[in-house]
């Protein structure tokens, strides 16, 4: 008996959110300082007068938060780029859009020093638009059109590019710090303020779910889509358009970060099947999870000093990204 096919979707989300909850416990009562469970509850109902009171709400909270959409954004972008180009190395952060949403945010930062936050998130959304459309026109350039392995090819080149492109500008302009603390890859100085860019993470989220149907259809073929009456077209901007406000709002809020959106939806896949309907709330709570995870490990591993957590992320994501590649595109075969 296949046991993985005996329980029912419901439970398997069920059991995802319980382990969601329990990892964001662990993350919020736990770090640098030695804070207790009640000094948890007293932060949560705003029982103000507590040691850490402080720390709790203004750092560990808006922290926490962040990691849980920039999870489940980059999770979610990262399964519609594989279902959409049926490629199983599609990862926002190796196609170009992680790169491109750095490049903006550096010319914002030269040329717009002053710029409010909402100003920096659109303009990461435009880089990360622009540098997917230009791994895209680069890959499907050649007579035979787009394949896998162009257009891994071109993001790898493109990525690199961009990010050399970033820091010329910021070596340029002298503000390679400012561009380095936006795009370090980590949480650290997460504010309240910070957590503007969550309700339009939320709304792609949203959409997202909605349109898992047609993208499970558009995953297995082109003609069988438009057999059935799919506008393959539209389907396929709508669907960019999330990868690019998703892809652009976790730039926005953490930096560049690979690998996220590589490893969780074939983790999902394992566990729930090729169905996106299933492939895409699943993601949003094991990349939010993956995502509290790592950010607290790179916490607590070198306390009170604080590890990248996009060094935390690579050490898991590098060696599945060989095995993925090794294995042909299914590392669980």
């Amino acid at each position: 008996m296949n046991v993985k096919a005996a329980i029912s979707f419901p439970l398997k989300l069920v059991a995802a959110l319980i382990i969601l909850l329990i990892t964001i416990l662990f993350a919020v009562g736990f770090g640098a300082a030695d804070t207790t469970l009640k000094d948890v509850t007293d932060a949560m109902f705003g029982h103000s007068g507590g040691d850490y009171y402080t720390v709790l709400r203004e750092i560990r909270f808006p922290r926490v938060i962040a990691a849980f959409f920039v999870g489940g954004a980059l999770a979610v972008a990262g399964a519609i780029m594989q279902g959409m180009t049926r490629n199983p190395l599609a990862d926002p952060g190796l196609l170009g859009l992680t790169a491109g949403a750095k490049v903006a945010l550096a010319v914002t930062l030269a040329f717009l020093p002053s710029s409010s936050y909402f100003v920096i998130i659109v303009a990461c959304f435009i880089g990360a638009g622009l540098g997917m459309l230009i791994v895209f026109g680069i890959g499907s350039s050649t007579r035979d059109g787009l394949s896998p392995l162009k257009l891994v090819l071109a993001g790898a080149a493109v990525t690199l590019f961009l990010q050399a492109v970033a820091d010329g500008i910021g070596l340029l302009f002298n503000i390679s710090k400012n561009v380095s603390m936006w795009t370090a890859g980590g949480l650290i100085g997460t504010t309240w303020q910070a957590l503007i860019i969550t309700p339009v993470i939320a709304v792609g989220l949203l959409v997202s779910m909605l349109f898992s149907r047609q993208l499970t259809v558009l995953s297995l073929n082109e003609e069988i889509a438009v057999g059935l009456g799919q506008q393959t077209k539209r389907i396929r901007l709508v669907l960019m358009i999330l990868v690019v406000l998703l892809s652009g709002s976790a730039v926005a809020l953490v930096g560049n970060l690979a690998f996220l959106g590589l490893m969780i939806p074939h983790i999902v896949r394992f566990i729930s099947g090729t169905d996106y309907r299933t492939i895409i709330p699943m993601s949003i709570l094991t990349g939010g999870t993956f995502m509290v995870l790592a950010d607290f490990i790179s916490r607590m591993i070198n306390a009170p000093f604080e590890t990248p957590v996009v060094a935390v992320i690579a050490l898991v994501g590098l060696p599945f990204f060989l095995l993925l590649v090794r294995k042909g595109g299914s590392p669980f075969a």
